[in-house]
């Protein structure tokens, strides 16, 4: 983006709609880790074991807690990263644009995290497709599209100071 195309009113609308994803997916996934941890059977969720062949669990308490942390947490602290830019010399080693800020990167490796989680729920559901899942692959979706525009791309480039409320 040239200087004269700056629009700092949309980047920070761009922003605000991009964290906003972010957060209900770091909502969601710490609800859903919340109820899959206390209630490993599914049954709070109305979730039988029964219904996924072949996975590699007895219980829901494994994927509740990978849940929680990778599409719970991890997004959730991505957002303030994103907010203050923080700096992070761990994540800088496994950012592999090294243009842009490493938090605007980790916001696309939890979009693709979310593929693969659906992914895997489907291998285990044998081909069952509910509804949520079409919508969190989706979702997935948006947030690498929100991540590529233009002014996210401008905002995040490494070596860019400029900071937004």
């Amino acid at each position: 983006m040239e200087r004269s195309e700056i629009n700092i009113h949309r980047i920070k609308e761009v922003r605000n709609i991009f964290l906003i994803v972010l957060g209900f997916l770091a909502f969601g996934a710490l609800g859903g880790g919340i109820v899959l941890i206390i209630s490993p059977s599914g049954e709070l969720m109305g979730l039988p074991l029964s219904e996924f062949k072949n996975m590699p669990f007895d219980s829901f308490l494994i994927p509740g807690i990978i849940l929680f942390a990778v599409l719970g947490i991890i997004p959730a602290l991505l957002i303030i990263a994103l907010l203050k830019k923080t700096k992070c010399k761990l994540a800088e080693k496994t950012n592999i644009f090294n243009d842009m800020h490493w938090a605007w990167t980790y916001s696309i490796y939890v979009a693709f995290a979310l593929i693969g989680w659906i992914h895997i729920e489907l291998i285990f559901l044998e081909g069952t497709v509910h509804w949520l899942q079409t919508f969190y692959m989706f979702y997935a979706i948006l947030i690498i599209i929100l991540a590529l525009l233009p002014q996210m791309r401008y905002l995040y480039k490494r070596n860019n100071n400029i900071r937004m409320q």
